[in-house]
């Protein structure tokens, strides 16, 4: 593993190991429950000591990693599929589009990257207790990963997450704290809980190795692609991680000179939940003061990670896109239809938002466009379902 230290995302100051855990002691002082994180940490590797070390050949991907391999949990992450959708590309008059299904992962998304690191960086500093907030991935992800370690997992969960959601978590062995409010409300309880009991904080870019868990995605990405970067990689955001994790990735291989540009990063958001869109186009930040969307794993009020995810639009010159409920639905069922893939909401937003750039010419029909299927569809059936009325009158 190459050394590192963190370094805030706003003040730019920098922090060895082990002397901070979730946000910047400075810029972090000003955070409080119910606005986007301040004072983020990145990891910063040697990228230099990394250039040397790594080969194409035989990439050693641990060069990249801030928890060493000995402390890794017992768990299978990622290595999910990346192939090209010739059906889809005909239907949309594209003629480069790929998947990366992350609906494959152990527990059904890819929320298990950033799982895997958080409870594996738990075995290096002996912690048995892991907390989060979700509205139902993260929680399970982290449930199964902490299942897989012997660990505790403290859930707190809005009550109107998917059922099928709440009985992974249940079935993983979790204890789960149902939460009368929001994914916000969640939050903030289970900060609250770390802060005033115990526990290792896992929420979302509140512990910087939740990024570096989701970068990892962006790793297997430029491997199966054999090392040419995609023209455009389109991301469902809720607040705002996955995104910056993808950054993460292609950032970390500039910076070590395996790679010479970067992806053109596409935001995608709910109509209801666009908090981040919103902050791109016209620079203000803005809550959305109602989410209400049929993609539970994008709806949220108050993005954790909104400013990083802005920048990491802005940084690859990509762009930012609204899909309505009604779009979604739609790609969830061509996703399936023309891929054999099926797809929860959040993820299928992403398909929503290639047709639009298919009909308004935002990429060249020519470019390597991949979507990135964030959840498996099985963890939300009930959304499929009102566009299948067939099947409540089927034997």
């Amino acid at each position: 593993m190459s050394h590192f230290f963190y370094r805030c995302t706003q003040c730019n100051n920098s922090f060895e190991r082990d002397t901070v855990r979730y946000l910047c002691p400075n810029c972090g002082k000003n955070f409080k429950a119910g606005q986007p994180l301040s004072g983020v940490l990145e990891v910063v590797f040697d990228y230099e000591f990394i250039k040397k070390k790594f080969d194409k050949n035989i990439p050693n991907w641990e060069l990249f990693s801030a928890v060493e391999k000995e402390y890794f949990v017992k768990f299978p992450v990622g290595n999910t599929p990346f192939s090209r959708a010739p059906r889809l590309e005909k239907y949309l008059g594209l003629n480069d589009v790929w998947i990366k299904n992350d609906g494959l992962n152990t527990s059904g998304s890819l929320k298990d990257r950033a799982s895997f690191l958080v409870v594996s960086e738990a075995n290096r500093i002996g912690e048995e207790i892991i907390v989060t907030a979700s509205t139902g991935n993260a929680a399970s992800a982290l449930s199964a990963v902490a299942a897989a370690a012997g660990k505790k997992a403290i859930i707190f969960v809005p009550k109107t997450a998917p059922q099928a959601k709440l009985v992974q978590i249940a079935q993983y062995g979790a204890e789960i704290k149902l939460v009368d409010g929001t994914y916000d409300d969640a939050c903030r309880l289970s900060l609250e809980y770390t802060n005033t009991k115990q526990g290792l904080n896992r929420n979302t870019a509140y512990h910087p190795l939740t990024i570096e868990g989701k970068k990892t995605v962006g790793f297997e990405i430029i491997a199966q692609n054999n090392f040419k970067v995609p023209d455009a990689i389109v991301v469902p955001v809720g607040d705002g991680v996955i995104i910056s994790g993808v950054y993460k990735a292609f950032f970390d291989l500039k910076a070590a000179h395996i790679i010479n540009k970067m992806p053109k990063l596409i935001c995608v958001q709910a109509e209801n939940s666009n908090s981040i869109h919103n902050y791109i186009q016209s620079g203000v930040y803005h809550d959305t003061k109602n989410p209400d969307t049929i993609a539970d794993s994008i709806s949220v009020s108050v993005p954790s990670n909104a400013h990083m995810a802005k920048r990491s639009v802005e940084l690859t010159h990509g762009f930012s896109l609204l899909v309505s409920d009604d779009e979604i639905l739609t790609g969830q069922t061509l996703l399936a239809s023309h891929t054999g893939i099926f797809a929860e909401p959040a993820a299928a937003a992403t398909v929503a938002a290639l047709q639009k750039i298919s009909a308004q010419n935002l990429l060249d029909k020519n470019e390597q466009i991949v979507l990135l299927i964030t959840g498996n569809g099985l963890k939300d059936i009930n959304a499929a379902m009102r566009k299948m009325k067939i099947l409540q009158t089927a034997c």
